[in-house]
């Protein structure tokens, strides 16, 4: 499955878009919407359409892991809203969450 476009609109609305490398409040380096990871260092600037396609790559990884970790069927709103969720907190917060469980019984 992949995340819909309001699921998109809701990541991209929540992160804000900042094309300049910033310390997020716990000190790691983020750009675009909300990426982090070793490409990000201080001093980095990046175009919209960068940010866009590091938003999709970062989706992809994320994607994977709700499909992974969610064994029951969800519609594409439901899906994307685990997406999201996962985006924002990490897959291990998902795999540990009470959310999941809850969801999967």
């Amino acid at each position: 499955m992949k995340t819909n476009a309001a699921g998109i609109a809701l990541i991209q609305q929540f992160e804000g878009l900042r094309l300049q490398a910033y310390q997020d409040v716990v000190g790691v380096w983020t750009i675009g919407y909300g990426h982090t990871g070793a490409d990000v260092r201080a001093g980095l600037t990046i175009t919209e359409a960068q940010a866009t396609q590091l938003l999709a790559a970062d989706l992809a990884r994320f994607e994977a892991g709700v499909g992974r970790l969610v064994t029951v069927p969800l519609n594409g709103n439901q899906f994307s809203a685990l997406v999201s969720f996962t985006y924002n907190l990490g897959l291990g917060s998902l795999q540990s969450s009470t959310l999941l469980r809850l969801l999967n019984r």
